[in-house]
């Protein structure tokens, strides 16, 4: 069984894993995604600090900052997980976006856009009244912060297209999705699975973009099933 990276997602940290932390009886590492304004920096700084050799997670931002994690060693990887993650470039339109958006933060509006996004944009229909789950994920943003956010928002910005990439991922591969995730539908994970050579795609019902929280079980059901492949 292998050593983990988990690779949150933006604006998370620990509190994103700790469902399957608790469950899953494996050694675990949260990798560093606060210090570095690109995937590049991102992925370097967690393989200097990675096990030799690990399963990959990654939740969204985390699943691109796999991609890149991919490209630089492929040879420590040793199982990916890819969850409601996104395997294209930044459009043109969520750049100019990102940019209002993060000249809103520095001035003091990080709490506002963190509750104006929560409930439509990450939460599916079923878990939006779920107010634990709700306070973790402001406690997440808050605790992070507007100047790691204006990093994490530069790294989205200019990353690169990963579509390429998929066809040279060679080790087993598991690909979750939550049903109602608007940030990144169902189609993305598709081409995922389908350029993927041999890779599982589970799509998890009442589910939107965090899957980890909004379906800890189904998530640590799909994580201990790829982990033993």
């Amino acid at each position: 069984m292998p050593s983990v990276l988990l690779l949150p997602g933006m604006m998370c940290d620990a509190r994103l894993f700790e469902p399957q932390v608790k469950a899953i009886n494996l050694p675990m590492q949260l990798a560093d995604t606060r210090s570095d304004a690109s995937f590049a920096g991102m992925a370097a700084r967690a393989l200097e600090n990675a096990p030799p050799r690990f399963a990959a997670v990654g939740l969204s931002m985390g699943g691109i900052l796999a991609f890149e994690v991919w490209r630089q060693a492929p040879e420590r990887v040793t199982h990916l997980c890819l969850m409601d993650t996104n395997p294209h470039p930044d459009t043109e339109v969520r750049q100019s976006m990102r940019i209002e958006q993060v000249a809103r933060a520095l001035s003091g509006g990080l709490r506002s856009l963190a509750i104006e996004s929560l409930k439509p944009a990450y939460l599916a229909k079923a878990n939006r009244n779920r107010q634990p789950l709700l306070d973790t994920i402001l406690a997440m943003a808050m605790d992070t912060g507007a100047e790691i956010f204006e990093r994490q928002s530069a790294a989205l910005r200019d990353r690169v297209d990963s579509v390429p990439t998929l066809a040279t991922i060679n080790c087993p591969t598991t690909i979750l999705c939550g049903n109602e995730d608007r940030l990144c539908p169902i189609e993305y994970h598709e081409l995922m699975a389908k350029r993927i050579p041999g890779s599982r795609l589970q799509i998890l019902d009442d589910c939107g973009h965090l899957p980890t929280l909004e379906q800890p079980e189904a998530v640590t059901r799909e994580l201990e099933r790829l982990f033993r492949q």
